[in-house]
């Protein structure tokens, strides 16, 4: 008489490859329709943390179908695998950005200035819908706190006059994918062809009748964004594969021989960003070394 050996199959790896599955769909499928669609940053933050979700109930159930595999010989240790892989994905993304919420200070505004950070020509607002509302001005303990995680993060200056660094910042911007949205001060570094003085021989002949003095308009003047000399152009930016959303300043100064360049770095939601303005700064600097090699002064 033959003895055939059939072996059991594991239902709980099979149900954990599908609720892995379901977690990698959801987390593809709206990191997708943020970075390119219409989901706005809020609702996308959401749908991340549902997707950890149903990935972390997915993990017990597919170590549950390996222990089968291991003790048993049970069905769906492939299965099992799967969904351990699928569940992964997700995460290890909200992972990493809980590392950064608890060890990194609880910043969204970075300046390579503490002491005197670039004003924005118009402030960025945004909907911060259900997320943590932040405060709505930055204080210098906390600014004192991103001098002591990130020292390193400081501005930069160049021999040269500010037309000269104003090449080099429009390079670096472009190889950073920093979108300029406005600028003020820009007719500091565009060459003054109306102002220039006419030759004596081209002077207007005086006329023969004297105009009639009029009152003096009274002036009104426009406010000026920032130091009164200073070139500011504010941009956007987003990272490259979640796409999450930044707003920046970046500020020139010239002084005598030298020309200053610092920025300001801002989170568009949340109170916290983890860390990434910090490395879109430095990218940007770095950036902006190597373009303007050679000319940098103290």
């Amino acid at each position: 008489m033959t003895v055939r050996f059939v072996r059991p199959v594991s239902r709980a790896a099979y149900f954990g490859r599908r609720l892995g599955f379901c977690a990698f769909l959801l987390f593809v499928v709206s990191a997708v329709a943020h970075r390119f669609g219409p989901l706005n940053e809020p609702d996308f933050v959401a749908l991340v943390l549902c997707s950890a979700t149903i990935a972390a109930a997915s993990v017990p159930l597919s170590l549950l179908g390996l222990a089968r595999l291991w003790s048993v010989g049970a069905r769906g240790g492939v299965a099992a695998a799967h969904g351990l892989v699928f569940a992964a994905v997700p995460l290890a993304v909200v992972v990493m950005g809980t590392v950064s919420y608890l060890t990194l200070p609880p910043l969204y505004d970075i300046s390579t200035d503490i002491a005197d950070p670039p004003a924005f020509v118009f402030e960025p607002t945004a909907d911060q819908r259900f997320l943590p509302q932040r405060p709505p001005m930055v204080t210098p303990t906390e600014r004192r706190a991103q001098f002591a995680a990130y020292p390193r993060l400081t501005g930069r200056r160049y021999e040269g006059a500010v037309d000269r660094v104003y090449e080099g910042v429009q390079k670096a911007l472009q190889s950073a994918r920093i979108g300029i949205v406005k600028t003020e001060g820009l007719e500091l570094v565009e060459p003054d062809i109306l102002t220039r003085a006419a030759p004596r021989d081209e002077q207007a002949p005086v006329p023969d009748v004297a105009p009639v003095p009029l009152r003096r308009p009274e002036l009104t003047l426009e406010p000026t964004i920032g130091t009164a000399g200073d070139v500011l152009l504010q941009g956007e930016t987003r990272t490259l594969v979640l796409g999450l959303r930044f707003d920046i300043v970046i500020r020139l100064r010239e002084d005598a021989e030298t020309t200053s360049v610092d920025l300001r770095v801002v989170s568009r939601f949340g109170p916290h960003d983890l860390g990434l303005g910090a490395e879109i700064a430095q990218d940007f600097l770095d950036r902006l070394d190597t373009e303007l090699l050679g000319i940098t002064g103290g």
